[in-house]
């Protein structure tokens, strides 16, 4: 019955039609992950309504072929600008940028294409063989095992901090903190919103994670002003040699995979969290990782690469067995299932078991296409390294502040854009790792119910589970490897008698005491809240606080050579210190002051107008460029905001001060399409 359901399954996909359909989703999900901040779920949410009218082997055809690949393209802003394109592809960046500043920015195209096309076979091929025998592992799983889970995750930035671990948990708490901001959905209480309306809601992930990642990666590439590779090479040559590099190191594509299929399958973790696990794995269990990984490793691009591909296929097994939809994507394909009256549970694995080998199936086919498109166009997108980075930095920052007001289109999206801009630069020039932040933003809320869960079920007698107790052994171990290996490396740095301990001021420890106010602000506010509204907020800020008196104590009193920063092995993209410090303050005033004037003509005119207005400025006047490359560029950047994001997105844009030119090159764009339209119909 099986064999004759999957045969019959690809049977159906070989029509020419329903290929045309993964082969136009395909299409669809690659540019949608090269663009940052939309990813898969745009492009899912614009699909759905079209489903009415296809067949289910037609629809799923064309949404499975969009989500398949979306961590497949993600990977070229990452790479090439330090830009995640989706959530997923956050710790590429990590090992993949240097790649690309090191001239090798095919190599790490060849890697991650082949490891995210093995990935993507390998969850297809675990989800056929394993929803008849998943639903007991599930099904033993209550929400104290879930937090627990969580929890494992957060430990991980010990891990993920190199030489400085608890600068990592410090981080990972503050994240964690951003993610309680807002109404706590338990009880009802606003949580450190301050009387705005906008952080009610909590601050969302796209804003921080641009603010954290892309903003700073932009300014540094300014400041030292040459393109993102120094060393131009042949980018197609690279592209083989990851290609090698993908099959040499199988055992760590075939281990990820496996974590890649075990949190896609996990509810509510996913995309957001997959790659930093298996980044994480990649350092504990490859040989030399925790020297290597963060400065241009290969092995740092195939790990993530390879789960955040492999995770469609292990979201798909609650989604199908359960109804349990393991991502936002996923919640969209159960929309699309009950469009076509299918229900999940046991009917999709008898009665419309052909459906769900169709899935499968167009999990293969999509990702075969998916990296055959973009090793196509390698040689192209690698070249992209090699141009002047004052020709790059206004159109990546106008594609931010865009990206970034997909969250909610509110204005607070930008603010929050350029708070954590600042935050991210500061945080990477005195050596904080910025990974946990995101990481504990992403999994706040999640852990915080199933906490809350725990704790209203069962009490404190959860404690007591013993896979509870399995996982707790699991993260005592993380953070012991953590910690020994930072202790390891100081007590390496002193060849002689070690240095007497004495006061010494540390320009680090200001952000020290930065989060050790800031988490005794949270603590002392917390206690007039009801006991569920504060329990999360204490369990996660008193610890918080004794780790930063720690770190005080090791920032003014440690042991440290003169200059030493604690970056050696930290999962961070380094810091290029070759740029004098003088020139790099003038240049990142310049810069930030560039961006904020952005956010300013935003608000007075509109983003149809200020955005291109930017380029055009900051081509002509800050990087010297001709005046009919500065207008052509210009124009690239008004018609892609028209274009893509007016009439094929729809995207509610903000109201400004002076409105006037903005609506009336909307009126005139929409008049044009209206006639086309009734024209050709």
């Amino acid at each position: 019955m099986i064999i004759d359901a999957a045969l019959g399954a690809l049977e159906n996909l070989a029509a020419p039609m329903r290929l045309l359909f993964i082969f136009f989703g395909v299409l669809m999900g690659l540019a949608l992950g090269a663009m940052p901040g939309l990813g898969g779920l745009v492009g899912l949410a614009i699909l759905l309504p079209f489903t009415f009218d296809m067949d289910p082997f037609m629809a799923f055809s064309i949404m499975i072929g969009l989500i398949s690949v979306t961590s497949t393209s993600d990977t070229i802003p990452s790479v090439l600008f330090g830009v995640p394109g989706t959530a997923a592809a956050q710790a590429t960046i990590m090992d993949g940028h240097p790649m690309a500043k090191n001239g090798e920015a095919g190599r790490a195209f060849g890697a991650a294409y082949t490891a995210s096309l093995m990935g993507g076979v390998f969850g297809a091929l675990i989800l056929a063989v394993s929803i008849p025998v998943i639903r007991p592992v599930v099904l033993a799983f209550g929400s104290p095992e879930f937090f627990m889970m969580g929890m494992l995750g957060i430990s991980m930035v010990a891990v993920l901090s190199g030489n400085a671990p608890m600068k990592g948990l410090i981080a990972g708490a503050f994240g964690l903190a951003i993610g309680m901001v807002g109404m706590d959905p338990q009880t009802g209480v606003i949580r450190w919103a301050y009387d705005a309306l906008y952080l009610w809601d909590g601050i969302p992930l796209v804003p921080v994670a641009l603010g954290l990642f892309a903003l700073p990666e932009v300014v540094d590439l300014v400041i030292k002003g040459t393109s993102i590779a120094d060393v131009p090479k042949d980018a197609m040559k690279g592209v083989w040699r990851g290609i090698r590099d993908a099959f040499e190191h199988w055992f760590l594509v075939l281990r990820c995979s496996a974590i890649g299929v075990w949190i896609g399958a996990t509810p509510g973790l996913g995309a957001s969290v997959v790659d930093w696990f298996a980044y994480g794995h990649a350092i504990q269990s490859e040989k030399g990782a925790s020297e290597s990984f963060g400065k241009g490793d290969v092995r740092g691009v195939i790990a993530p690469e390879t789960a955040n591909n492999a995770k469609e296929g292990g979201a798909l097994i609650p989604t199908l067995a359960f109804g349990i939809p393991g991502s936002a994507s996923m919640a969209l394909l159960l929309g699309a299932m009950t469009i076509q009256g299918l229900s999940p549970g046991s009917a999709m694995l008898t009665k419309h078991l052909d459906v769900t080998f169709t899935m499968i199936w167009s999990l293969v086919i999509a990702n075969i296409f998916g990296t055959g498109i973009c090793l196509l166009f390698t040689n192209a997108l690698a070249r992209i390294a090699l141009i002047r980075i004052h020709l790059i930095a206004p159109i990546v920052i106008g594609i931010v502040f865009v990206a970034s007001f997909q969250a909610t289109s509110h204005y607070g999206d930008l603010w929050s854009l350029l708070i954590f801009g600042l935050l991210g630069w500061f945080m990477k020039r005195f050596s904080w790792p910025r990974p946990p932040v995101i990481l504990g933003l992403v999994l706040s809320k999640i852990i915080e119910n199933y906490l809350f869960l725990s704790v209203t079920r069962y009490d404190w007698h959860w404690l007591t589970r013993p896979i509870v107790i399995v996982i707790g052994l699991l993260i005592a171990v993380s953070l012991f490897y953590g910690f020994r290996g930072a202790l390891k490396h100081r007590g390496r740095n002193f060849d002689g008698p070690k240095p007497p301990i004495r006061f010494k001021f540390n320009p680090g420890g200001i952000f020290t005491l930065i989060f050790l106010a800031a988490f005794t602000i949270g603590v002392v506010t917390a206690t007039e809240w009801e006991i569920h509204a504060r329990l999360f907020p204490w369990v996660i800020g008193i610890p918080a606080i004794v780790l930063c008196l720690g770190q005080l104590m090791g920032d003014f009193f440690g042991r440290k050579k003169s200059g030493e920063e604690d970056t050696r092995g930290m999962m961070d993209l380094p810091v290029d210190r070759s740029v004098p410090t003088s020139i790099v303050i003038r240049r990142a005033v310049t810069t930030f002051l560039w961006i904020f004037g952005v956010f300013g003509a935003i608000f007075l005119f509109g983003f149809v107008v200020a955005v291109p207005l930017f380029v055009f400025l900051y081509l002509k006047l800050q990087a010297g460029e001709k005046l009919g490359l500065s207008l052509k560029t210009s124009a690239a950047m008004a018609l892609l905001l028209i274009v893509v994001f007016h009439l094929v997105l729809n995207v509610p844009w903000p109201e400004s001060v002076l409105p006037y030119m903005e609506e009336a090159i909307l009126r005139r764009v929409e008049g044009i399409y209206d006639w086309s339209w009734a024209a050709f119909s």
